[in-house]
């Protein structure tokens, strides 16, 4: 099939030539880049795509809470006549698929898009904040996969090694109900490890102090995840901060399976 894919920039986001360069290293078809705003404006429709990708980098210039503004541009519009809504619920009930990072998982947790979409545009039953140290993290960490996810992103994965680039990166989930579904549903795709890669919620293994130690989550379908780290940050073993040093049997990088596993999902689609 055609894999389309939507990269939605702009507004402080800025990710998206590393972005792109991922999509088109792991088997994307057609890459289109588009402004966050004229795709609110209803330039462009959703059901036009199989691939949408909410980027990371300083939304708002990162002032205002994580992606707060960034989520009521999305639920309010700047046009009457788009239902973004629909639109969402529409590409996801058809198999496509959605992977936000950073500003994008913030954007995807404001929204109500994770943990179940069923609360799109309405409620938001989980939330990100600032890290528990208070401060922006600039480190690489290990990520151990959830076995039992059915996640799309994730599939056949174990272990990750990630740059995370954030101030804003904390999961807080609150409500006990909410917490027993993503643990008895498998909801959390990654947790940060330490570097035996168990999951740990030691600092700096753990950058912000997540509940649970979550990196990343998805929802019950595994069609749209969100995680802090930034996989499109490492699409080249010359990415690893120790390259010079270590010998790499492979030119990609780790983060691009997670977009191989996407267009190898939406090659059976």
């Amino acid at each position: 099939m055609n894999k389309k894919t939507l990269i939605l920039s702009g507004m402080g986001l800025n990710c998206e030539r590393e972005t792109a360069y991922a999509c088109e290293k792991s088997g994307a078809n057609e890459i289109e880049v588009l402004h966050t705003l004229r795709f609110l404006e209803g330039t462009t429709h959703l059901k036009d795509y199989d691939f949408v990708v909410l980027i990371g980098g300083f939304l708002d210039g990162d002032y205002l809470g994580s992606a707060r503004v960034g989520a009521n541009r999305f639920k309010y519009g700047i046009s009457e006549s788009v239902n973004l809504k629909e639109q969402f619920l529409d590409f996801i009930e058809s198999g496509k698929l959605i992977l936000g990072i950073c500003n994008g998982f913030q954007l995807l947790i404001k929204l109500g898009l994770l943990p179940d979409e069923s609360q799109a545009f309405s409620d938001q039953v989980v939330s990100l904040t600032q890290n528990r140290k208070g401060r922006f993290e600039n480190r690489w960490v290990n990520l151990k996969i959830n076995p039992q996810s059915n996640c799309v992103f994730t599939e056949n994965l174990e272990h990750l090694y990630l740059p995370v680039r954030h101030g804003e990166g904390r999961l807080v989930v609150t409500d006990s109900e909410v917490q027993r579904s993503l643990v008895d549903q498998n909801l959390i795709t990654m947790f940060y490890a330490d570097k035996h890669g168990e999951a740990t919620d030691v600092y700096p293994y753990n950058p912000n102090g997540s509940w649970n130690n979550i990196a990343a989550i998805s929802n019950k379908k595994g069609n749209i995840m969100g995680l802090m780290p930034h996989p499109e940050a490492y699409n080249h073993y010359t990415n690893h901060p120790q390259w010079t040093r270590m010998t790499f049997t492979e030119e990609d990088g780790e983060g691009l399976s997670i977009f191989k596993n996407a267009y190898q999902y939406l090659d059976q689609l």
